[in-house]
């Protein structure tokens, strides 16, 4: 098995008590190469640090300011290697992930991100590879498919002036050819659109791939459904859209995406 832990890490952020953190955890320990592993959470509790304990896995706790974005930044910086997956708990990745990963963070002469097309996991562990969000973004994404648009500003810009595509945990950060940090204190649910916003500008590349290597996981306590509980999360995407468009158009289009986004919503 090729040993990649000097070069990539999955930094998995722990919050309170997830019953699903284990199997994130064996689904990275059961890639078909190894990295490096490491459990971060700015609320120790005994759950947390026992499943580090059983798995072997160094804990680091965020003991300053708590939250999403704040617990995203201080995992990413306490990574050593060049190559940085922040896991998220609930969510998942098949099994080659980061051999995928790798080949393409390794042929590309200035990586920024690599991500992946993904499935959703729905309460009772159904997997669910087809429905409107999913093949709204997918569209979004084809021209991804074409490897000359990895390096093109113009591209990557117009895709995200319509939404967010990109799974946040599919992301894989080439961190030494990026700003630090990458994440900013500002949203609840669009913080991850907010970087990719910020990183389109950047000279690089966005490396896609097409075929599903993530998994995210729609349950009542994920922050994505908290979030389009407490409707944060059009307000956010407003907010975004006004970075690309005039307000008119802004409002038009959030309202369009707001609908695709009910997919997210967990039914009662």
């Amino acid at each position: 098995m090729t040993d990649y832990r000097d070069k990539h890490t999955f930094a998995i952020c722990a919050y309170k008590e997830c019953d699903f953190l284990e199997e994130q955890i064996e689904s990275i320990l059961n890639q078909t190469v190894k990295s490096s592993v490491l459990i971060e959470t700015s609320t120790p509790n005994d759950f947390i640090k026992g499943i580090a304990e059983k798995y072997s896995i160094p804990l680091y706790i965020n003991e300053g300011e708590g939250g999403i974005t704040q617990d995203w930044n201080y995992a990413y910086n306490q990574c050593k290697t060049p190559y940085i997956t922040i896991a998220h708990q609930d969510d998942k990745y098949e099994s080659d992930y980061t051999e995928t990963m790798m080949k393409a963070m390794e042929a590309s002469r200035h990586p920024l991100i690599f991500f992946t097309n993904y499935a959703e996991i729905r309460e009772g562990g159904k997997v669910v590879t087809e429905n409107k969000l999913l093949k709204i973004k997918r569209l979004m994404l084809k021209p991804m498919e074409n490897y000359r648009f990895k390096s093109s500003i113009w591209v990557r810009r117009r895709i995200l002036s319509m939404g967010d595509p990109i799974l946040c945990p599919s992301v894989t950060f080439a961190k030494d050819n990026l700003p630090n940090p990458v994440f900013h204190n500002h949203f609840l649910a669009s913080e991850d659109w907010e970087a990719w916003e910020k990183l389109s500008k950047m000279k690089g590349d966005f490396l896609y791939e097409k075929r599903i290597l993530s998994y995210h996981r729609i349950h009542k306590e994920s922050t994505t459904t908290l979030a389009l509980g407490m409707n944060k999360r059009y307000y956010e995407d407003y907010e975004m859209y006004c970075k690309f468009w005039p307000k008119w158009i802004a409002k038009i289009l959030v309202n369009q995406y707001s609908k695709s986004e009910k997919s997210n919503e967990v039914d009662e």
